[in-house]
């Protein structure tokens, strides 16, 4: 979810569309394309990865030595703002400095070496963004998650990830000493807070005792520089690994492709900081490309200020279809296959595949951590298989259908849950519902849907909103596809990160059986 302001005002100026920029191969900035010559421009790109690589050393640090010498536009680095009227801005070197003191505090302070875990859970502070740089100039492994964590979710990330340091604010500071003592390996407790805390380190005192004199780790470019714990809707959270390159490399292309960025522009990405959305609009895209990064750090969540974005898109230049996922990037080979790895043909539905042989793109997660067995199961031939299903159309535009395992089969259909909650959504009665199979004697399973009515519609006959919504989706989608079976609920169960956990849903389903 991404605004690009062209200018510093609060102006909005264009949301999120795209075009290209041509990419030297030291990965930075140079002149710009149109996107209407899609195939060549996809056919033509090329990233070379380098055997060394760190996106604070060989991006950060250049566009700091641009600014020294007047080569990039006064456009600050980072521009942070909050709802009572404080403000924060940075240059990159402003921005090189801070991290460097955040840096030696790691390294000097804590003692942390390169390959050690640190789980950060910051909320959208100043903060956050330094302890991103500074994990890269240590070598340090960064694992973020959001301010919405449990109890129970931090333990376990902190015995998962046998992590030996945690970030984190006033607000969990008492959650993470509950449950301390059950976490071996956690050596070093970091609070941003402006009192102290007993057993914590304070590091906004910390940073004014450091030195921004520290030289950036030497790293690999497939070495380990971050790990996220999936928020899937089965199972515990996995660990998924991104290295240097995948990350610093690989997310340049939303830089330049996606977002069309320059050093004048400013990019607002709302994305919560536990989530690697915001690694990728916060931090490596927007910097890639010497823009500035600015957050308005808001208690409350402000739709107006956002637009959704897709895996593919549809770029400057391109055809419009409403609906459709729009198109790969240049960086991935994206193709419709079936349970074998074969491409299937347009119009046909199938798995949604990204191609990993002879070449693995940039910006593929490297693995489940110690799972190898979990990590073979995401391929499939020469493809990643993303967990979706869908088709592409014959000019090459993708269509979403649904989550591979939430497809639901009645009497021989093929129906994806997205399309009937989609469906649903459009009734003004409806505030949220989540769709999945139940079984059924005759039809082997049909389409149930969960629904949570809207205040004003609670007190309605259930029976003959049930035979409303029917009615509706029957008109709104294919007939086949509406939900034979209906319940009212007051809630829905979710994972962290809010998706419905439609596995919990079926298995109450079947569990009737």
């Amino acid at each position: 979810m991404n605004i690009l302001l062209r200018t510093q005002c609060f102006q909005l100026l264009k949301i999120s569309t795209v075009s290209v920029r041509a990419f030297h191969k030291d990965y930075r900035l140079s002149a710009a394309q149109n996107f209407s010559n899609y195939e060549s421009i996809k056919r033509d790109f090329k990233l070379e990865v380098p055997e060394y690589f760190n996106f604070a050393k060989d991006v950060l640090d250049h566009w700091a030595k641009m600014e020294k010498v007047g080569k990039r536009p006064s456009n600050p680095a980072f521009w942070w703002i909050n709802d009572h009227g404080e403000e924060v801005k940075w240059n990159f070197q402003e921005l090189g400095s801070l991290s460097k003191k955040f840096a030696n505090v790691l390294a000097e302070s804590c003692g942390l070496q390169k390959g050690d875990r640190i789980i950060v859970v910051l909320p959208a502070i100043p903060e956050w963004w330094l302890a991103n740089v500074a994990c890269l100039r240590t070598g340090t492994v960064l694992i973020p998650g959001t301010i919405q964590l449990t109890e129970k979710d931090i333990l376990y990330r902190l015995q998962a990830s046998k992590a030996k340091c945690i970030i984190t604010n006033d607000t969990l500071a008492l959650t993470v000493d509950s449950i301390a003592h059950h976490c071996e390996t956690l050596k070093y407790k970091l609070l941003v807070s402006e009192k102290p805390r007993e057993g914590w380190g304070n590091l906004k005192e910390m940073m004014k005792h450091a030195s921004d004199d520290h030289s950036c780790v030497m790293t690999r470019h497939n070495e380990t520089m971050t790990i996220y714990f999936t928020s899937g809707t089965t199972g515990s959270p996995k660990m998924t690994e991104h290295t240097h390159s995948s990350y610093g490399m690989g997310l340049s292309v939303n830089g330049r492709y996606w977002l069309d960025l320059t050093p004048s522009d400013i990019m607002w990405n709302t994305s919560d900081t536990g989530w690697a959305k915001s690694a990728w609009s916060s931090v490596f895209a927007p910097w890639s490309q010497g823009a500035c990064v600015f957050v308005h750090y808001m208690p409350r969540f402000e739709p107006v200020a956002i637009l959704k974005v897709l895996i593919c898109g549809t770029f400057k230049g391109m055809k419009i279809k409403y609906g459709s996922m729009g198109k790969p990037s240049p960086a991935f080979d994206v193709k419709v296959i079936d349970e074998n790895g074969n491409i299937l043909p347009s119009k046909q539905e199938g798995a949604i595949g990204i191609r990993v042989r002879p070449n693995r793109p940039l910006g593929l997660f490297a693995g489940y951590v110690d799972e190898p067995s979990r990590t073979a199961s995401a391929f499939c031939g020469d493809f990643y298989k993303t967990g979706d299903r869908g088709y592409m159309d014959e000019d090459g535009y993708f269509w979403f259908i649904a989550r591979s395992d939430d497809v639901i089969i009645s009497s021989g259909y093929r129906i994806g849950p997205f399309e009937v909650e989609s469906a649903l959504a459009e009734h003004p009665a409806v505030l949220e519902s989540g769709v999945v199979s139940s079984p059924d004697p005759i039809r082997g399973e049909v389409v149930k849907a969960f629904v949570i009515l809207k205040p004003d519609y609670k007190s309605y006959d259930p029976e003959k909103m049930k035979n409303e919504l029917q009615e509706h989706v029957k008109r709104t989608t294919a007939p086949y596809k509406y939900p034979r079976k209906v319940e009212f609920v007051l809630e829905l169960p979710k994972t962290v990160s809010g998706k419905i956990k439609r596995n919990e849903l079926r298995k109450k389903e079947w569990e009737k059986v």
